[in-house]
C-alpha cells in the first residue's frame, strides 16, 4: 500500500494525463472499474477478480490523491480515508469492539441499522439549518439516487421495509400522490416487479442481468441460424 501511494504521487506529478484529472473526470472510471469487478466475480474468475479489485483500489487512491491537494480545509489523504472506515466499522460493531451482546446475524443487522440511523440524524442536526435538528429523518436519506434504476428501486424498497412502510405502497397508482412526478403504467409495473423480487429474496438487478444474458445467447443462436 505504501508503494502504491508512492506510485500515485509520482504519476500525479510526472504524467500529463494523471496530473489533469479531477474528481469529476475520474467518476466514470470508478463506475467502469466497479462493474468490471462485478463481472469478474460473476464469472468466478479469481485471477480477474484480483486484478479488477486492484483497479477499484486505484480509483480510491486516485480520488484521495486529488483531495490531498486542496488547501481550503476540505482536503484529506488516503490515511484519512482509512481512518474514517476504521472508525465506522468499530462504531457499528459494538458486539465486537464494545460490550454489546447479540443473539445472531439478524440482531447485528438491526444494531447496524439503528447506529446508522443515529449517525444520519446527528449529521443532519450538525449541518442542517436552525430548527431542523428535531425534524424526523427520512429512512431514505443517504440513498444514492444516481445508481442504476433497478438497484435504486431495490434499495428504496429495502429501506422502506425496514422503516415499516406498507409493502403495497410500491403498487399504489401514481395519481394517488399529488406531489410525485407522472409515472407510466410500465414504470409502476417495473417497481412492483422489483418489490416482488425482494419478497422472493431475489436481487432484481441480477435477475434481469441473467435474463438479458440468456436473451443475448438466443440472439446469437438466431444470427447463426439466419446466416
Amino acid at each position: 500500500m505504501l508503494e502504491l501511494v508512492k506510485v500515485m504521487d509520482t504519476l500525479r506529478v510526472n504524467c500529463p494525463w494523471d496530473a489533469r484529472q479531477t474528481h469529476a473526470s475520474l467518476t466514470p472510471y470508478l463506475l467502469e472499474e466497479t462493474y468490471e469487478a462485478v463481472d469478474a466475480l460473476a464469472a468466478e474468475d479469481h485471477a480477474a477478480v484480483r486484478e479488477e479489485l486492484g483497479d477499484v483500489l486505484l480509483q480510491v487512491m486516485f480520488h484521495a490523491r486529488v483531495a490531498q491537494e486542496r488547501t481550503d480545509g476540505t482536503g484529506y489523504d488516503i490515511d484519512d480515508v482509512a481512518d474514517a472506515i476504521i472508525s465506522k466499522l468499530t462504531r457499528r460493531h459494538p458486539h465486537v469492539f464494545g460490550d454489546v451482546t447479540v443473539s445472531g446475524p439478524d440482531e447485528v443487522t438491526q444494531n447496524w441499522d439503528a447506529i446508522k440511523a443515529a449517525e444520519r440524524a446527528a449529521a443532519r442536526a450538525q449541518t442542517g439549518a436552525v430548527g431542523e435538528s428535531s425534524a424526523p429523518v427520512s429512512a431514505l436519506e443517504g440513498v444514492p439516487l444516481s445508481q442504476p434504476a433497478l438497484s435504486l428501486a431495490a434499495q428504496l424498497l429495502r429501506r422502506a421495509e425496514k422503516a415499516g412502510v406498507p409493502a403495497d405502497l410500491a403498487e399504489q397508482p401514481a395519481d394517488q400522490v399529488a406531489s410525485q412526478p407522472e409515472v407510466s403504467e410500465i414504470g409502476r409495473e417495473l417497481l412492483a416487479l422489483v418489490s416482488r423480487a425482494r419478497a422472493a429474496d431475489l436481487d432484481p438487478e441480477l435477475e434481469l442481468r441473467a435474463a438479458a444474458l440468456a436473451y443475448a445467447e438466443r440472439v446469437r443462436a438466431w444470427e447463426s441460424g439466419a446466416s
